[in-house]
């Protein structure tokens, strides 16, 4: 993996909308010398695919890009190269602690909106059914905590 950096993966369902965009916003705020991040899916659906079309534009549109990010599968082998797992909601968390192969690897999982105040917004939606607006709220959510993240980690 990445040796001397911080390595932090980003999971969802199919790592086609919810976790690119949250790799590519912590990307943009954190120093690439000094932190790795990666995304991935607990479901292998999509593996070898760009994102979301969807995600794609509403990332462009504030200045990121993710067109070139492939989905793959999360691995087993991930939870010794990540320092960090953040989870996009309850159900991608329980389906990686059930995957952790031990209690080191489980505290390494959390749920990213647990670092935002607000106890009301626990789950990151999926926007995949949804429209450009879904897209847009769920990009807003993750900008927000990964700017609360990256001040955590830089301090």
């Amino acid at each position: 993996m990445n040796a001397g950096k911080t390595n932090i993966l980003m999971v969802c369902l199919g790592n086609i909308c919810r976790s690119p965009l949250a790799e590519g916003i912590l990307k943009s705020k954190l120093p690439e010398n000094l932190y790795f991040i990666d995304s991935a899916g607990t479901g292998g659906w999509h593996a070898g695919e760009a994102p979301d079309r969807r995600s794609i534009q509403v990332a462009r549109k504030f200045g990121i890009d993710i067109s070139n990010q492939r989905a793959r599968q999360i691995h087993p082998t991930d939870f010794e190269k990540f320092d960090i797992i953040f989870a996009m909601d309850h159900y991608n968390k329980r389906d990686l602690l059930q995957m952790a192969p031990n209690s080191i690897a489980s505290k390494k999982v959390t749920l990213i909106l647990d670092y935002l105040k607000d106890s009301e917004k626990i789950n990151v939606p999926d926007p995949y059914y949804g429209n450009e607006r879904d897209f847009e709220h769920v990009f807003y959510l993750l900008d927000e905590v990964c700017e609360i993240i990256s001040k955590n980690l830089i301090k």
